[in-house]
Parts: C-alpha cells; sequence; structure tokens
C-alpha cells in the first residue's frame, strides 16, 4: 500500500470512529506502528487529525464519543488483559457497580464466575453479560435507554441509584488524565456515572493506554477520587503515557498494569512500564464520607470506609512495612 492510500484509509478510520490506537491502525494498514506514526504526524501537519498518546483522534482538542459498534472494535486485546486483571479484585459475596463501556462489558463476562456477587449496573450489556450466571444477582437502574452505548441515563437512573451502598464501583470512560480525571463525552453519561461513583467506597477505573492523557467535556470522576487505575502496558516507545501512568501514582491513585513484568498487580505496586514499581501507596480511607446516609444496602455490601476482608489484611501488610 502506497503512503497516500494508507494515509487516506487512517484518515477514513479516524473520522469514523472518532478515536483510533496506533496499534489498531497498524493491524488495519498492515504495517509497523513506527510507519503509522509518521503517516499521523503528516496528517497533523495537514491539520486533518489530531496525534494523542499512543493513537489519533479527531481534530480541535476534545473528542468525540464513538458507538459501540466502533468502540467493540478497539483495542480489543488490551481490554481483555485488563479484564482479567480487574476480576482478580472482586471476592465472593461482594456487591459492586458497574458502569456502561466496552471495557466493564468484558469484566462481567468474567465476573460471571464470582459466587454470591450482588452486581448494580446501568448498562445492558453488563447485564446480558451476567444474564446466565446463576451464582449473581444483577440489580439494573432504572432511567432512559440511550443507544449508542446501551446504557440507561437521566434522572430516573439516578435516583435508583440514592441510598446504595456498595464496596466498589468499577467505571470506565472517554480519557483520563492526572490533572482531570476521568472524563466522557457525553452529559448524561457522565451524570449517571457520578451517582455510580457516590454509591460507591472505593473506585476503580478500566482505561486502556490510549486513553491516558485524552481530555474530554465532561469530567466524570477527579483524580483524588480514584483509589485504583487497571491499565495495559504502554508501547515502550509511549513515554507520554509512562509519564502520566507515573503523575497519577504520584497523586495516589494505585496502578495495576496487565501485561506488565511479572504479570501486574492488584495491589498498586506496579509502576509504568519500563520503570521500577514505585512505592507502596496505603488503601485511602473514605473520601465520601460527605454522601449522606447510607440507607437501605444491598446483601454483603461494605460500609463506607471498611474496606473487605481481602483488602484488610493488605492494608495491615502495607502497615507493617
Amino acid at each position: 500500500m502506497f503512503a497516500a492510500e494508507r494515509r487516506q484509509l487512517i484518515l477514513e478510520m479516524v473520522r469514523a470512529n472518532g478515536a483510533v490506537s496506533l496499534r489498531e491502525l497498524a493491524r488495519v494498514v498492515q504495517t509497523s506502528e513506527v510507519t503509522v506514526r509518521r503517516d499521523v504526524r503528516a496528517l497533523e501537519a495537514e491539520g486533518l487529525l489530531d496525534r494523542r498518546h499512543g493513537g489519533a483522534v479527531l481534530p480541535g482538542g476534545f473528542t468525540r464519543e464513538s458507538g459501540f459498534p466502533q468502540k467493540s472494535h478497539l483495542a480489543t486485546a488490551e481490554k481483555t488483559a485488563i479484564a482479567d486483571l480487574a476480576a482478580g479484585l472482586v471476592e465472593e459475596g461482594e456487591a459492586i457497580v458497574v458502569g456502561a463501556g466496552t471495557t466493564t462489558q468484558e469484566l462481567a463476562r468474567r465476573l460471571a464466575r464470582v459466587p454470591g456477587l450482588t452486581v448494580v449496573t446501568n448498562s445492558l450489556l453488563v447485564a446480558q453479560a451476567l444474564a446466565h450466571a446463576n451464582r449473581v444477582e444483577v440489580v439494573m437502574t432504572g432511567g432512559t435507554l440511550r443507544g449508542s452505548n446501551y446504557a440507561l441515563v437521566g434522572s430516573g437512573a439516578e435516583q435508583s441509584l440514592q441510598g446504595l451502598r456498595v464496596s466498589r464501583a468499577f467505571l470506565s470512560g472517554s480519557g483520563l488524565t492526572a490533572e482531570r480525571g476521568l472524563s466522557t463525552s457525553n452529559m448524561l453519561s457522565a451524570s449517571v456515572d457520578r451517582a455510580l461513583v457516590q454509591a460507591a467506597a472505593e473506585v476503580v477505573v478500566l482505561a486502556d493506554h490510549t486513553k491516558l492523557g485524552t481530555d474530554t467535556m465532561f469530567q466524570t470522576v477527579p483524580t483524588d477520587v480514584i483509589t485504583r487505575l487497571v491499565t495495559d502496558e504502554p508501547p515502550a516507545h509511549d513515554d507520554r503515557a509512562a509519564t502520566e501512568l507515573q503523575a497519577l501514582a504520584d497523586q495516589g491513585v494505585q496502578i495495576a498494569v496487565a501485561g506488565a513484568a511479572g504479570g501486574g498487580s492488584a495491589g498498586g505496586d506496579t509502576g509504568p512500564a519500563g520503570r521500577q514499581p514505585r512505592r507502596d501507596v496505603p488503601l485511602p480511607g473514605p473520601r465520601r464520607s460527605q454522601v449522606p446516609g447510607a440507607g437501605p444496602q444491598l446483601r454483603s455490601a461494605t460500609v463506607l470506609g471498611e474496606p473487605p476482608s481481602g483488602e484488610r489484611a493488605r492494608v495491615a501488610d502495607l502497615r507493617r512495612r
């Protein structure tokens, strides 16, 4: 394929999807990431797209949201690795909330094997993945269906989450920066995600490396509220993604890197790719104590600020160090 043909195809993919990783572009045009990066740089110089950490987006600063068909084919291997690692955080008998997204859908498929689990979600895709799990109870929010990502949004969804208390919230989004935290491109989705966060004692963000350093319109979770980030290992040449990971770690976010040397860690002691593991960061205390009374609890729900048994053991170990 000639350079002009390659660049035209790259441009069409970015226009169709809003954001595409270099890995995916290289796979589609059947060339190396080095060549694709050179093509993206040339297209950026013409004002046809913008470069981002490990990928390319539509020009204009903020990315628009892609629909489910486009998202489901992006970074599939990375999402699978992230979901595998995140599933290890969930213990038998827990009550959790899981937000909408293709990465959280992958997580849900793995949660079907956790006995005694209660999952609260506004995502039809998450509910579908757990529909035939006999040992998992699924609680759906109310709300209005948003067809582009098969999620329930609006005041009905937010009101159904009032008074809820669970141990963890697992959320994804369109972008993640150390300065602003997790963000998304849709106002209604952002509002429901904030309600999910208020229901949880701990917030786990699932985001592949292409979202690191990307900022979108609506903030959902500030950095100081994020307990953990589960991500994939950035490419060796992606210094900016590694820098973003370090900045998140410096603000107290526990980083778990799927595919890193040693397999990654859910305990939060894995640093960005190519660096020594960073210092152990203790689990943060309750950061949403300002939320009004917890109200009726789901079975097995964890009281605000009290981590589940496995977490208590890890906290004790960290303190002894």
